[in-house]
């Protein structure tokens, strides 16, 4: 008798474990970047065709800003999300196990990185860093890779001190991406750094990236901002899934997402901001160096 209570409560432990595998519903963060009205205008029809394939809901979140995505990821209340390599590293090293990197958005060259460019209104006089001195400069988020922690580690190399004051007049976060390409057409900052790919032409905000998006919304006419800056190559960010999804979840939104670009060349522009090769493997390995800045900054 005591061995068929035992087994019976063993059987009932595996049957609600399996029921509690498969997922009711599946949360996507984005990250900020742009407002959240074109977040979800831009990520709606891989929303729909993941619900489809998922058969539950799936609901789109926006934070306010890079960090409401990270700790969504933490919490366990998001599925999965497009980071980037700094807020990868952030969810990392808060939590080894809280998600795993499955794909990363590829250039059309096959590359998969992209830079941290500086740029200043046309009309300013600024063409280069050097002539930011007394300045004010804008960067997009304290867990933006190339809206932050690459500058932050880059220009100092450079000789141009982040301490506020000692080379810029003033330093500032704008919220954002997008909102940095926005405070510095309207003056409140002289010169800011955004994310793009650095390929094709500047006239239409290269091949992917904040500009490219901005252009494309008609946030910025490119003629009215020049490039004054360009960090090293970054490694893209990952697509990351919560490791706990099921495995039959996390195959079917890879599988759906691989292939998004041969199956709706439309809808893959509007989720990887740009004309790019699509999404492909990637691994944590890809990210060891930025983790290991990550760490040193929070030190």
């Amino acid at each position: 008798m005591t061995k068929l209570l035992i087994a019976l409560a063993t059987a009932t432990a595996l049957t609600a474990a399996a029921a509690t595998a498969q997922e009711t519903e599946f949360r996507i963060g984005l990250l900020g970047g742009e407002n959240a009205q074109d977040r979800m205008a831009s990520n709606e029809c891989f929303r729909a065709y993941a619900e489809e394939a998922l058969g539950v809901p799936v609901r789109l979140f926006t934070p306010a800003d890079y960090n409401g995505v990270i700790q969504g990821l933490l919490g366990g209340s998001l599925d999965m999300a497009w980071l980037g390599a700094s807020a990868y590293a952030a969810v990392y090293v808060n939590d080894p196990d809280a998600v795993e990197p499955v794909l990363v958005k590829t250039n059309l060259d096959g590359s998969y990185t992209y830079h941290s460019i500086g740029f200043a209104r046309a009309d300013s006089g600024i063409t280069s860093l050097d002539d930011m001195k007394g300045k004010s400069f804008a960067f997009a988020d304290p867990n933006s890779t190339s809206g932050y922690l690459i500058p932050k580690v880059e220009l100092p190399q450079l000789g141009y001190s982040m301490t506020e004051g000692e080379y810029f007049s003033r330093i500032g976060f704008s919220g954002g991406h997008e909102q940095s390409i926005i405070a510095v057409l309207n003056g409140d900052f002289d010169a800011g750094v955004v994310w793009a790919d650095g390929q094709g032409e500047w006239e239409d905000g290269y091949n992917s990236g904040a500009l490219r998006k901005a252009a494309d919304s008609g946030i910025v006419d490119m003629n009215d901002i020049v490039e004054i800056w360009r960090s090293s190559p970054i490694p893209e960010g990952p697509v990351v899934l919560r490791k706990a999804l099921s495995e039959e979840t996390k195959a079917t939104i890879i599988d759906l997402l691989t292939n998004l670009h041969a199956n709706d060349p439309e809808c893959a522009y509007g989720v990887a901001a740009g004309e790019t090769a699509g999404f492909t493997p990637v691994t944590h390995e890809e990210y060891n160096t930025i983790i290991e800045i990550r760490r040193a900054e929070m030190n």
